[in-house]
């Protein structure tokens, strides 16, 4: 079953600390360092679409790309509530297929820690090496293994008037994944609706990423602190990579 089956309809409500315009706000700070003016985006792994809106309102031409029709379903709906036009296509990150070229990729909220094979992780970076145009950067982040580790034996819960979500994290050191099962109850009428989800991240080294950017043709590879400008230290818990495609002379 696709891990966002049910909780698609309930994510943004459940997420709703998180801060996309801060994330996009850091994607166009990375951006003015490098001199680039995107006109053309990718937004990968997108989910209800946030980051891509947002992306759509600074004017660029953005695609969104995610495997979970039911979290496309709810981010085109959200687009066009909001009268922006985003293309959403619903593709595997390790198949991708676009049929033009873009300025930007950029994958949030460690989309990219649920590719669950190192093979296939490597796969879907090709992919997207190959979707840019010359000179094109490609912006991600991921979770650390130390955060992911940190979860094992974990409980959190989300919770508003009409969700319930409780959540138990578990680390397995021998496949290098984390696990976090997912009790969701949803409130239909006067009745709550339970569902169960499993959601899987394997944890990713920064080596490893530096590794798979270079050999798929990355260039200009930066590794980011939470947000920050500054390198990543032994506690920091989620890092951004910044990579750019070689421009053909």
């Amino acid at each position: 079953m696709n891990a966002y089956h049910e909780l698609a309809a309930c994510y943004d409500r459940l997420t709703n600390d998180v801060d996309y315009r801060a994330v996009v706000e850091f994607y166009k700070e990375i951006l003015a360092r490098e001199n680039l003016h995107p006109t053309t985006a990718l937004d990968l792994a997108c989910g209800t679409g946030s980051v891509a809106l947002l992306l759509a309102r600074e004017g660029l031409k953005v695609t969104a790309v995610d495997m979970s029709p039911e979290m496309l379903c709810v981010a085109a709906q959200k687009a066009q509530e909001q009268n922006l036009s985003v293309q959403f296509v619903c593709q595997q990150l390790q198949r991708l297929n676009v049929p033009r070229g873009v300025d930007l990729a950029v994958c949030a909220l460690d989309s990219l820690d649920y590719i669950l094979d190192p093979v296939d992780c490597q796969a879907a970076i090709r992919r997207i090496y190959r979707a840019l145009n010359p000179g094109g950067c490609f912006i991600f982040d991921v979770n650390t293994p130390q955060k992911l580790r940190a979860m094992d034996g974990q409980v959190f819960l989300d919770e508003d008037e009409d969700v319930y979500c409780v959540w138990r994290g578990e680390f397995d050191e021998t496949t290098n994944i984390c696990s976090y099962g997912m009790d969701l109850f949803q409130r239909k009428g006067a009745s709550w609706v339970r569902s169960f989800e499993e959601h899987r991240e394997y944890a990713y080294t920064e080596e490893q990423l530096r590794l798979y950017l270079k050999n798929a043709g990355f260039t200009h590879i930066r590794v980011y602190g939470d947000r920050t400008f500054e390198k990543p230290d032994s506690d920091t818990q989620r890092i951004y990579f910044k990579a750019r495609k070689g421009i053909i002379k």
